[in-house]
């Protein structure tokens, strides 16, 4: 088979990224790859090579922008024709496939990798100036409390409920937590029968496509949006329904959809702030169609902004928007810990679909997350976290105003956790993300956030809180040079 032929003797001073391209580009000038067959996918060479998924779909992208591979939807990536060899190379001693194996690809009911994804490389802690959005920067872990609260749970001075499989059942003590000191500050009220601890929002958004859509369902997305969420709707033939963005939020038409999913607190990707008039507009349509709202509140606890509006759920008098949000994202994304907020019909039956995927989140940790949050230790962390971010936002503002006054915000995004610019309409942000990278510089390009065949190349998204804030004007001067390098 393909993939067993592939194999990369890595150099421990070079980067990854260009010693896989060169032995792609390597193989595929040599004729290695049989014509009109599917190269091996992202992952599958990503475990060849012993390398991140990301390493690899980033060089893949970069072979189909300079022509060497074309990408066909949900079928992977094939050789340009310009480089079909003109017989099939046999490599003597390879190992053949035996006849008898199952065909894997052909037994799938869905294939997950062949969706459009956002890529982030797994090594992006290695880079100079990683721009990179959703990592955080690891030195402001407040592990001394979080230590504290360890010691508390696992010190022997009380009964471990954490040891006993609690079947279905999440840790009220969390959950308490979460009602009074979490959603109050959301401008929600909510019982306890209505909160379900989820492991992250992404695993919300799952438990609610299986719950809620078929290919039956008409589900209404901001776009450009938030591609994970478009893919786990996708799972289920859900029709997506894309609706556009402005400066106020998701933008409504006279369609009508079953489900409305927004990101009014920063909008994915751009970070606008739904304007109050537009929630009201969305509440007015949602009532009127019999539509439900689903809320991804992904930032509430890592937004900086003063005096941020409260949660759409908040002025939700009829039970029709469900609300989704992360307990870790400004702790540690790594901890995986979330909650959704709903009727308690809906409450029930996302726990039963939960308790056939995974029983509950672990025990250890909603207890030791509830304990630092009664310890009032996730407040205080949270307060410098406000207050680090104020100040990276303004660095990198102030940076970008300075070095790249070409490249420019989206209007009503101002304070959120991530800059979302606009390039002159010549430059190709797959190309500049390619050539920064190799410069020492991580940014997103941000065409894998549109729906459509053919999504606009000139918008790119910078993150802020993984990089040394010292490092932030040194590396837009970087990123100042490639592009001046593209014209």
């Amino acid at each position: 088979m393909i993939r067993h032929l592939m194999h990369v003797d890595f150099d421990p001073q070079r980067g990854l990224q260009e010693q896989v391209r060169e032995s792609l580009i390597s193989a595929i000038l040599s004729g290695l790859f049989p014509a009109n067959t599917p190269l091996p996918s992202c992952r599958q060479l990503a475990g060849q090579l012993h390398v991140s998924r990301n390493t690899t779909a980033l060089v893949f992208e970069s072979l189909v922008s300079e022509g060497y591979l074309v990408s066909r939807p949900r079928s992977g990536y094939y050789l340009n024709p310009d480089y079909h060899p003109s017989c099939q190379t046999v490599v003597p001693g390879a190992p053949q496939s035996d006849e008898n194996a199952p065909c894997w690809s052909t037994r799938m009911k869905i294939a997950p990798s062949q969706q459009e994804s956002i890529l982030k490389p797994a090594g992006w802690m290695h880079y100079r100036y990683p721009f990179i959005y959703g990592q955080p920067d690891t030195r402001q872990f407040p592990l001394a409390t979080w230590r504290s609260a360890s010691r508390w749970l696992y010190g022997g001075v009380r009964e471990p409920d954490w040891v006993v499989d609690h079947i279905d059942q999440d840790v009220p003590m969390l959950i308490e937590q979460i009602r009074t000191r979490v959603l109050p500050k959301r401008g929600i009220a909510a019982a306890p029968d209505e909160i379900l601890i989820t492991l992250g929002s992404q695993n919300a958004l799952y438990l609610l496509t299986r719950l809620l859509m078929n290919r039956e369902t008409r589900v209404a997305v901001e776009d450009p949006g938030f591609r994970e969420a478009i893919n786990t709707f996708l799972l289920s033939e859900t029709a997506v329904i894309p609706h556009p963005v402005d400066g106020e939020g998701i933008v409504l038409d006279d369609s009508v959809c079953d489900y409305y999913y927004v990101t009014p607190g920063h909008q994915v990707p751009t970070g606008v702030t739904m304007s109050r008039a537009r929630r009201q507009q969305l509440l007015t349509h949602a009532a009127r169609h019999d539509a439900v709202i689903i809320e991804d509140d992904y930032d509430s606890e890592s937004n900086f902004m003063l005096n941020p509006q409260p949660a759409l759920k908040a002025s939700d008098r009829s039970g029709r928007v469900v609300y989704i949000s992360s307990l870790s994202k400004a702790l540690s994304p790594g901890l995986r810990l979330g909650f959704m907020v709903a009727d308690p019909d809906l409450i029930d039956e996302a726990r039963a679909l939960r308790r056939l995927m995974y029983r509950h989140p672990p025990t250890n940790i909603q207890y030791q997350m509830a304990h630092f949050l009664a310890q009032g230790h996730y407040e205080t962390h949270l307060r410098r976290y406000h207050d680090d971010s104020a100040r990276r936002w303004d660095r990198l503002h102030d940076a970008l105003r300075s070095a790249l006054p070409e490249c420019h915000m989206m209007p009503g995004s101002e304070h959120a956790n991530a800059f979302w610019l606009r390039t002159p309409e010549h430059i190709s942000t797959r190309q500049l993300t390619w050539r920064a990278a190799h410069a020492g510089v991580l940014i997103e390009p941000g065409a894998r956030h549109f729906l459509g065949d053919t999504p606009p190349d000139h918008f790119f998204r910078m993150g802020f809180h993984a990089i040394d804030p010292q490092a932030i004007a040194p590396g837009v001067e970087v990123l100042k040079g490639q592009l001046m390098r593209m014209g």
